[in-house]
């Protein structure tokens, strides 16, 4: 139903007065002129021009990303808490977004609340954007008529995990887009610039240092054999990334192998801790049973050496096991979260020991971030200068030497 709503919609323009007389304008998604005066006339807008409006603004429509979910969220926690009704809330948050492609999907949704669906019901049906913690949560919502509460509790939610997901993708992307940079700039020098100097050291009619011939010789090899080379590298990226989406053992042993990673490993585990107590503690404060929100979080972690130690959790707390142990036998979490949470489960404030230890560790994995930061970018800095400067020396030994013997 949802993708039917999407492909009959047209874009329209319109303009019109509001409540108070005032004149406004804007833009909607809808199969006809007629639904869109029906619309607005729900908004206590008076339609006075409405016109159809050219596809290309929409067409493409753009990517939906995490970050626009986590702001769907929170625009319609806030709405509803304001008091206005779920459907003219998603109106106005969906005819007044940027991204054409959640346009779209905001209204595909609406298209299903009117007819008839819950809400939890109609987001089950984009499963791309909406996973199954998402979805429980707002079933759970609506279950126990508090929508409204259990909306702001995902919006802070994907909130937290968007900044600590913001986080390690900066710990990790700018030091290898700037090693990725020295290897550009390292070829481009080694297959352009030394045989410009090999062609003049062959004029000098001497030995050439061992360091400078060493160079030569590499950017011979890099010349001969460039093409293969290349083709390799680009052969093994595509064999990483096709196991990476489809061998969950492949990305078991990655994890694992990550998590032991000397400097960024301790990081991982924060955040991936982080999101195991941020995620149980929304689920258990929306009353969803121990055993069914732990199959939630499992997914959640990010990380499948904590998801498959989450799901045997949950299978040990499925026999009655308390979640206390069941921590402390997977042998993924330190003392102090096992403590935090033996006391949430003895004290029956399991949710709110759960997100103070998530509170700490996003902080602990933002510390731990920026300091890497600084420690990396002087790192970073050396290598760029041995590389670049040892081949730039190396070219300009022969010209020392041949100095010295002048």
């Amino acid at each position: 139903m949802a993708n039917t709503a999407v492909a009959t919609s047209t874009p329209f323009v319109w303009e019109g007065t509001d409540r108070n007389g005032k004149k406004v304008k804007g833009k909607s998604l809808a199969k006809d002129e007629k639904q869109v005066r029906s619309d607005l006339r729900r908004q206590g807008v008076v339609p006075t021009r409405i016109k159809k409006q050219n596809k290309g603004l929409f067409a493409g429509g753009g990517k939906i990303t995490s970050g626009d979910i986590s702001i769907f969220s929170r625009q319609l926690a806030t709405m509803l808490a304001a008091g206005i009704p779920l459907v003219q809330a998603f109106e106005i948050v969906g005819s007044g977004h940027e991204n054409a492609a959640m346009q779209k999907l905001i209204l595909a949704i609406k298209s299903d609340v009117e007819g008839g669906s819950s809400l939890a019901e109609a987001l089950s049906k984009q499963p791309l954007y909406f996973d199954d913690l998402f979805v429980n949560l707002v079933e759970s919502g609506e279950q126990a008529g508090a929508l409204e509460s259990l909306l702001d509790k995902i919006a802070t939610y994907k909130e937290k995990t968007e900044a600590i997901k913001k986080k390690i993708k900066k710990a990790l992307t700018y030091p290898a887009a700037v090693l990725v940079v020295a290897f550009v700039v390292t070829t481009i020098l080694l297959i352009f610039v030394i045989p410009s100097f090999e062609d003049l050291f062959e004029g000098f009619g001497a030995d050439l240092p061992t360091f400078t011939r060493m160079v030569i010789d590499l950017s011979a090899f890099v010349r001969a054999k460039g093409i293969i080379i290349l083709l390799i590298i680009s052969a093994l990226v595509a064999a990483f990334i096709y196991f990476h989406k489809r061998s969950r053992p492949f990305r078991h042993f990655l994890d694992r192998m990550m998590l032991k990673a000397p400097i960024i490993g301790p990081i991982l585990q924060k955040a991936a801790i982080a999101r195991y107590s941020r995620t149980l503690s929304t689920m258990f404060a929306a009353g969803v049973p121990l055993v069914e929100a732990l199959e939630s979080v499992a997914g959640a972690t990010g990380n499948i050496v904590y998801e498959t130690g989450v799901m045997e959790m949950r299978d040990e707390v499925a026999t009655g096991q308390r979640l206390q142990q069941a921590m402390e036998n997977t042998d993924l979490f330190p003392n102090m979260v096992i403590q935090m949470i033996a006391v949430g489960e003895e004290s029956g404030s399991l949710d709110e020991m759960s997100g103070k230890v998530a509170d700490f560790y996003e902080a602990d994995v933002d510390d731990a971030v920026d300091n890497l930061s600084s420690l990396l970018e002087p790192l970073i800095m050396a290598i760029l200068g041995v590389l670049v400067g040892g081949l730039v020396v190396a070219m300009y030994l022969p010209i020392f030497k041949l100095g010295a013997v002048v």
